[in-house]
């Protein structure tokens, strides 16, 4: 009777440890995603749309230091949103105002306003011919 005891004892003390180790392993896992820096969160949902989305049609309206202005519709519903390409600049030209017009976004298909129109992997800018110099008459 006194190894059935122990050997009771034995197991709860094992799946008590194992209980601990679980428990501690979701606090380090939520405790990572708390912590984690917004841009790579926002890298990360670039990169997700990039993956995941579908393409469609967008005219850029506005262009401000790093963050692109833009609408487009998707299934009759007008969108207006914004993004900032501070993290992806050197993949954008240097006259920030040619851009403005039609462009090629990517969206999430289960949330149609989570849109990207650049990310590290893809551009949907449309190339831009450089200025022509003026000609002397």
């Amino acid at each position: 009777m006194l190894d059935s005891i122990r050997d009771s004892a034995s197991v709860h003390i094992v799946l008590l440890a194992l209980l601990c180790a679980v428990l501690l392993g979701l606090g380090f896992y939520f405790l990572s995603r708390i912590r984690r820096n917004p841009k790579d969160k926002e890298k990360r949902r670039r990169l997700q749309v990039n993956e995941q989305g579908r393409i469609a049609d967008a005219t850029i309206t506005e262009v401000h230091e790093s963050t692109i202005f833009y609408e487009y519709s998707v299934r009759g519903v007008l969108y207006t949103a914004s993004q900032d390409v501070a993290q992806l600049r050197e993949q954008i030209p240097s006259d920030l105002e040619r851009l403005i017009g039609p462009v090629t976004l990517k969206y999430s298909p289960q949330n149609p306003a989570n849109s990207i129109i650049l990310c590290e992997e893809w551009s949907g800018l449309r190339r831009v011919a450089p200025a022509k110099p003026l000609s002397a008459s």
